[in-house]
């Protein structure tokens, strides 16, 4: 029974970028020999870049050794807003660069070798300026340099005073129902309350509840007491 070789390939997360490709022509005794170098740029598009430089007889062993190398030297940096944290500026040998960051929509407003690198380590937006000798190849070491040097963004936790507001209300005046003193109040309420009353002769307060309403009300007892009076002879 035969089986089928599986060829599908996993997805490459780096994304690969050729700079350029030099010949490279040599004198020798036996004529001229030839052979190729190629600079590529290797990076995840989320603050991780590399560089390396391959050379071989033929282009594509060029490449691939390229990328071997410049996936061994990768870098992590920080990245803020798909933007450079701060600005930096460096001397690497002959070459000099200045970085600056840039608010969103600017873009990549630098050229040269600087651009593909920052391109492919997931910065959107930038912008800069190299100042001395034009070799790609010292430039990209020296932008591998800045990379190196760069340090995240602290930001600071704005905190949003509340403040107090103080709201005094106004005396709300409730409407209270009169009762009228004429309407029948329930005797049951009242009945221990008036006999506590005509045993201890005094005037009391008690609180009863009229049929119609549920507004309670104040009515005075009044204990009087008959005069004696005397036997008949």
């Amino acid at each position: 029974m035969a089986y089928r070789k599986n060829n599908t390939r996993e997805e490459n997360p780096y994304d690969e970028r050729v700079v350029f490709i030099r010949r490279i022509s040599k004198k020798t005794t036996g004529g001229n020999y030839i052979t190729f170098s190629a600079l590529v740029v290797v990076g995840d598009r989320k603050g991780k870049v590399g560089i390396g430089l391959g050379r071989g007889r033929e282009v594509p062993p060029a490449i691939q050794k390229g990328i071997t190398q410049a996936k061994r030297n990768m870098i992590q940096f920080p990245l803020y807003n798909e933007t450079l944290p701060h600005e930096i500026k460096i001397k690497y040998k002959s070459s000099r660069l200045i970085l600056k960051p840039a608010p969103p929509g600017t873009g990549l407003k630098v050229g040269g070798v600087v651009r593909a690198v920052l391109d492919v380590a997931g910065v959107n937006n930038a912008s800069g300026k190299i100042i001395g000798t034009r070799n790609q190849i010292t430039n990209a070491y020296a932008i591998m340099e800045a990379i190196k040097q760069l340090k995240p963004r602290i930001v600071k936790e704005t905190v949003k005073k509340e403040k107090k507001v103080e709201v005094k209300a106004k005396d709300e005046k409730v409407s209270k129902k009169i009762v009228d003193k004429t309407e029948p109040v329930k005797k049951d309420v009242v009945k221990k309350k008036v006999e506590k009353a005509i045993k201890s002769s005094k005037d009391v307060k008690v609180k009863a509840i009229s049929k119609k309403t549920s507004v309670k009300k104040n009515i005075k007892v009044k204990v009087v007491k008959k005069p004696k009076t005397s036997k008949k002879a």
